[in-house]
């Protein structure tokens, strides 16, 4: 399939020091056992201080560190781009878009600043609407994902007497950003999009997680902000993770021998390798992240993607794979380097 954009250049940001799983176990009540067996995940970040409260980022702040990164990574300067493109799940605000407000700290003007509302298949789902940008007579973009949903966690002693469906929220996620230079032509890392997958497959199924949000006509909310049904996704991900993958390599023309590297959901570690388990791909290297980093939502592919540019080859191709479990999206993308 011929490219009609290519990654010039990534960018990633996280927040503060890593919090391992003694220190949140600590601050949480829980043992650091019982998380790394629940999760497998070894650290996280977190854009609040667990002891002071201290506020390390926003997510504004996250994104706009990503972009100038891979900006300078691609030799791009703002005034190269033509468009901004961000994804996530836990925006600063409803109004003003954060997409607006990471144009600004950039100190780019006068041109379109989308808002993509989504989970963790908002970074490609991003990818897939800039590439549309760039096949439109577009020039640059970024394309930026990133959540901090530290906001809706309660992360205070006491924890551990929360139900399953909302404790695992609390071992699972981390905050950060990730970003990516599109461009109309190959230059900088020249990671040719050979082809993107997004497809809602949740018709007539429960969400696996659902996040509220409340305003003073709601009243006083019942239950708590984010719920998850970890054993729907434990059931479901890596099976809709292979159907994305079969997909997604028919979008490319490619079969799975055509691949070097897997870049495969980021839910935990865990879950990753039930996932690698499914996918059935012997030989074909695995790029992750999730187990030093934890789920950070729309930045997770942006930092596997940033591990890829600096370890692929010309002539290697890769697939990136995420999945969706709030009403279920499975999404993809193949990527060649040139």
């Amino acid at each position: 399939m011929t490219a009609t954009a290519f990654i010039a250049g990534t960018g990633t940001a996280l927040p503060g020091e890593p919090v391992d799983n003694a220190t949140l176990g600590r601050a949480l009540g829980l043992s650091a056992e019982w998380i790394d067996l629940f999760v497998g995940t070894r650290s996280r970040h977190f854009a609040r201080d667990l002891d002071s409260g201290e506020t390390l980022g926003t997510l504004a702040s996250l994104c706009a560190r990503a972009a100038a990164e891979a900006l300078e990574r691609a030799g791009l300067d703002p005034a190269d781009v033509d468009f901004l493109l961000l994804a996530t799940a836990t925006p600063d605000q409803l109004l003003p878009t954060t997409a607006t407000q990471v144009a600004d700290l950039l100190g780019l003007g006068h041109l379109p600043a989308y808002q993509v509302q989504a989970g963790c298949s908002g970074a490609l789902q991003a990818v897939e609407l800039g590439r549309a940008l760039i096949a439109a007579g577009a020039s640059a973009g970024l394309v930026i994902g990133g959540d901090v949903t530290h906001r809706h966690l309660d992360l205070r002693p006491g924890a551990a007497r929360r139900p399953a469906g909302e404790l695992v929220n609390y071992v699972l996620f981390g905050d950060g950003a990730g970003a990516a230079v599109l461009t109309a032509r190959p230059c900088g890392d020249r990671l040719a999009v050979r082809g993107v997958l997004h497809r809602f497959t949740g018709l007539g199924r429960p969400p696996g997680q659902v996040v509220h949000w409340y305003g003073p006509g709601d009243g006083a909310p019942e239950g708590p902000a984010v719920s998850e049904d970890y054993k729907a996704i434990e059931e479901y991900v890596p099976d809709m993770a292979a159907e994305a993958m079969w997909e997604t390599l028919d979008v490319a023309g490619w079969q799975p021998a055509d691949l070097d590297y897997v870049l495969p959901p980021q839910l935990s570690r865990h879950m990753t390798r039930r996932i690698l388990d499914r996918l059935e791909l012997p030989g074909v290297r695995e790029i992750s992240c999730v187990t030093d980093t934890g789920n950070t939502g729309n930045a997770l592919p942006f930092h596997q993607l940033d591990r890829l540019a600096a370890t692929a080859r010309p002539g290697e191709r890769a697939i990136v794979l995420a999945v969706e479990s709030s009403k279920w999206i499975r999404t993809g993308a193949g990527l060649e380097k040139l």
